[in-house]
Formats: C-alpha cells, sequence, structure tokens
C-alpha cells in the first residue's frame, strides 16, 4: 500500500503493515514522533526518511547526529550540568564569545549571541524551559552558504548582511551566486547521506580558508536567492520520492 496523504494515513493507520509506504511530510504535530516509532516498529517505510524529517526539525537533534561536520566544540546543552563541562572546555580552548540556537524556531530568530558561556549560564540557570539549545563557538569571519541540491540539480548562493549576524534575506540580507569546492560537495553529500536526505537545503559556514563547515540542513527551507523558482523545486523532489517508491518494487 502507498499513502500519499496525512488524511489517507490517518484513515488506513491502523491497517499499515510491513512494506507500507508513506510519501510525504509526516504532520501529527505532537504525536509526530510517537507515531513514527509506532510505524517504524511496524515496518512501514517513509519517503523522506523518518530520520531526516527528525532531523530537519530539531537543531539539536542535527547538533547531536552531524556534530562532527559542524564546528568544533558544537555541543547539545540539555541540562545546567551540560553548561558547567562547556564553561570548563569553553575556557580550557580559549573560546570567549558563544552563539546558542533554540532548537525549533527557524528564519534566524531563534539564534543568540553571548560575549561568554558564563553569561548563558547566568541566563538559562533559572529557566529550564529554555533547554534543550546548541551551543557554538561564534566565528567572526565566515561566508554563509546557502546550497540547494535535489537529485542531479545543485546550486549554491552566498548570503550577507551588513547589519547583522545572522545572514538571513528575510531580516534584510543580500544574495549572490557562489561556487563549490569539491570539499564542499563531499560535506553535503556526506550529511545527506549520514541524515538520509534524499534532497535538501543545507546551510554552510565557510572561513576565510575555504574550510566548510555545516550550520543546518532542512528539507524544505527559503527559496529568497536562489535561481530555481518552488514549484519547479517542488516538482523534482516529488520525482525524487516516487521513484525511491518505485525502486522498492524493482
Amino acid at each position: 500500500m502507498i499513502i500519499r496523504t496525512n488524511r489517507d494515513l490517518r484513515d488506513r493507520y491502523d491497517e499499515l503493515k510491513a512494506g507500507d509506504c508513506f510519501i510525504g511530510m509526516l504532520s501529527f504535530k505532537n504525536l509526530k514522533h510517537r507515531a513514527f516509532i509506532d510505524l517504524l516498529e511496524r515496518g512501514v517505510r517513509f519517503f523522506p526518511s523518518a530520520l531526516s524529517q527528525t532531523l530537519g526539525h530539531s537543531k539539536v537533534a542535527q547538533a547531536l547526529v552531524f556534530r562532527r561536520w559542524m564546528i568544533p566544540y558544537t555541543l547539545t546543552i540539555a541540562r545546567r550540568v551540560d553548561i558547567m563541562h562547556a564553561i570548563n572546555a569553553y575556557n580550557q580552548h580559549g573560546i570567549g564569545t558563544v552563539v546558542t540556537k533554540e532548537d525549533n524556531l527557524q528564519c534566524g530568530f531563534g539564534v543568540h549571541r553571548w560575549e561568554s558561556v558564563e553569561v548563558v549560564y547566568n541566563h538559562v540557570s533559572s529557566n529550564a524551559s529554555l533547554y534543550p539549545f546548541v551551543l557554538q563557538p561564534f566565528l567572526e569571519t565566515y561566508t554563509d552558504v546557502r546550497v540547494i541540491m535535489a537529485g542531479d540539480y545543485c546550486e549554491a548562493y552566498s548570503r550577507r548582511n551588513q547589519d547583522n549576524f545572522r545572514m538571513n534575506l528575510t531580516v534584510g540580507g543580500t544574495s549572490r551566486p557562489y561556487t563549490l569546492t569539491k570539499d564542499h560537495l563531499a560535506l553535503c553529500h556526506s550529511v545527506m547521506e549520514r541524515g538520509k536526505f534524499p534532497y535538501a537545503h543545507i546551510d554552510l559556514l565557510v572561513t576565510e580558508d575555504g574550510h566548510g563547515y555545516l550550520s543546518e540542513i532542512a528539507l524544505n527551507g527559503g527559496m529568497k536567492g536562489a535561481r530555481i523558482k518552488r514549484e519547479d523545486l517542488d516538482v523534482l523532489k516529488r520525482d525524487i520520492l516516487e521513484k525511491m517508491v518505485r525502486s522498492l518494487a524493482d
């Protein structure tokens, strides 16, 4: 059985069994992770994968899974003791200014810059609702690059905002085409393979020496600055998923 809408999924939820497929983004809201676990245990296949859908909506989960491709000393902070350990580690390595990322906010609204981890600790120690979040060293100089990959299609563009360290185009930034190196492409492919992303919007931080670090990855993202139109990209993405499902029957 192949299910293509969330309404059909809900209607036939109890009928699904091993080998059945769901094409699309699961939208069970607060029950999403529980539904994923139940359906995966029953052998239902997801396109995009359940892993990519889960990672794409959580910056903390990305920092856990993709840490090896991120800025060194990127940490997931889930409780107060994690910040205490971070204070030791960052001071030992001379790391001063830091950035935190709230788990589920998009468009740069959940990104904050702090003078030190101590300031972060003072802020969150009395508010447990702020956990979990991502903690990273702040990069003074870098190029923010958005990469869009879908099958054979790939494009990249840099984003810049001289008045705000958040380079998101929705808050006044500008963009220009960017040429990826082989190492940048290899990084993107490695991250997509690890997270089982069939396509992706990937944000890279490229340092002055050309080294790239993963910032974030999503199945869908902003298109401002892209050459391809969203409707054309959506067609490419849908074709990729349909081909993946058809390949199961070959």
